[in-house]
């Protein structure tokens, strides 16, 4: 982490999003100081979440709410690594929130000087060596949950683990959202006794907004204005595809898909949301749907007009996606035809809408889970597209029942924030660990730490 500061500092004038992150990181520690001194309570017990982005930082949510429903007397600090989670940092629940400062010795002394944490909590996959050789020196207890470890990840891989190995082997529990992810842990160094299965926290924070009124607004400014945009789109006279997190892969098939099935139902309506509504992707999209003969507008354009709404609306901001799921009759999740791989289905299956996506989906094991339950649809083509919205726009009731089995397959996943932060409360309540140096990593060839028993 020490070498790659510099490079970070030389390249940040090059990119918006690194220059933001490098800038908070230069300021966070100051910052979180400065509230540790004035706010810091030595009689209670702080737990310090870290969730690396947006979605991680969502679970973090959900679990910390389940947390403080067991222990109110703790305190919440929140760090995040990436800049896209700046907007969520202050609505997680935390006492505190602030960039994770690089992961190199003095800074993290610093925050662990002036925390002073019972418990560290990393979110998902994220957690770093530096950090967890200080903590441990402190007695400080550590923990791993919402965590997945798929067969292909890197993590797994011989130079990975002699790298990461000490720091996974610090770890005092890990919470897996399943069995097979909780199987690979000891590999890295884990103890077999401290992994414990709990299910997805994901679930539980999806289901919660669902519950407070996704797709109608709310309190505040921001909410008030989501609702004038979801007014605005809702049209009951239409059959509605809402199409989140797209990218140009995904648009080259569902694109002239809509167009086939509007010769057939004259009524659909596209809604889509790029993954990431810039310019240049906007313009390609907007030449994408001129080549398919479909008349477009972007959202910005259509606030300014009364007028009837064109087939296809282009999302041309982030953080209303959740809610525009909600006026849909029929959503496509995008990612399944782009190498990085399939975006979450949950947010659409909680609210009671059959979800297509496409076929490279196998890094999104909810989506299989949906499949199998009747509420999800695997679409390989254009043709397939076209096919499967045309049976939902013409079949209410086959519409209707998708959606049913969709929703039940997210309430039966509900429970993993509970599940894991009975975890974290339980480390709480235990008597400080003694000073933990971590263990000697294996050799880059070596087999690492033995698998679990079958």
């Amino acid at each position: 982490m020490a070498a790659a500061r510099p490079a970070a500092g030389l390249a940040a004038p090059l990119h918006p999003k690194l220059s933001r992150g490098v800038a908070g990181r230069r300021t966070s520690v100051p910052l979180l100081e400065a509230w540790a001194k004035a706010e810091r309570d030595p009689a209670r017990p702080l737990v310090w979440f870290h969730a690396p982005s947006v979605g991680e930082g969502l679970m973090a949510q959900a679990i910390m709410a389940a947390l403080w429903e067991l222990r109110p007397d703790v305190q919440l600090a929140f760090t995040h690594f990436s800049p896209s989670a700046e907007r969520l940092a202050a609505r997680v629940g935390a006492d505190v929130h602030g960039y994770l400062p690089w992961d190199t010795r003095g800074p993290m002394r610093r925050m662990l000087e002036v925390f002073r944490p019972a418990l560290i909590a990393f979110v998902r996959t994220e957690i770093w060596p530096v950090l967890t050789r200080e903590a441990g020196r402190r007695g400080v207890r550590l923990a791993l949950v919402n965590a997945i470890l798929p067969e292909s990840s890197s993590r797994l891989r011989p130079l990975s683990r002699w790298l990461l190995g000490p720091a996974y082997a610090r770890l005092d529990a890990v919470g897996a959202v399943a069995a097979e992810d909780a199987g690979r842990f000891p590999r890295l160094g884990v103890a077999e006794e401290r992994v414990h299965v709990t299910g997805d926290a994901r679930f539980d924070q999806v289901w919660a907004r669902v519950q407070r009124g996704a797709g109608k607004g709310g309190g505040g400014q921001e909410a008030s204005a989501t609702a004038r945009i979801l007014d605005r789109l809702r049209d009951a006279d239409a059959f509605t595809v809402v199409a989140g997190s797209t990218w140009p892969a995904d648009e080259a098939h569902l694109v002239p898909a809509f167009a086939e099935l509007r010769a057939a139902v004259p009524d659909a309506r596209l809604i889509i949301a790029p993954h990431e509504p810039d310019q240049a992707h906007l313009a390609g999209l907007e030449r994408t749907l001129d080549q398919a003969g479909l008349a477009h507008a972007r959202l910005a354009e259509v606030e300014k007009s009364a007028g009837p709404l064109p087939p296809a609306v282009l999302i041309d901001r982030v953080g209303i996606l959740a809610d525009l799921y909600a006026i849909a009759d029929a959503t496509y999740v995008g990612g399944g035809f782009h190498a990085a791989g399939l975006h979450s289905v949950v947010e659409p299956a909680a609210l009671e809408r059959p979800v297509l996506f496409g076929p490279r989906n196998s890094n999104a094991r909810e989506a299989a889970e949906l499949e199998a339950a009747g509420g999800g649809f695997t679409v390989r083509n254009a043709a397939e597209i076209t096919r499967r919205l045309a049976e939902f726009a013409t079949d209410p009731e086959r519409r209707r029942e998708a959606g049913r089995a969709a929703v039940a397959y997210v309430r039966s996943r509900l429970g993993g924030a509970a599940a894991n932060a009975r975890i974290l409360a339980g480390l709480i309540d235990r008597a400080p660990a003694g000073p933990r140096p971590g263990v000697a990593p294996p050799g880059p060839g070596s087999p690492g730490p033995r698998a679990p028993r079958a």
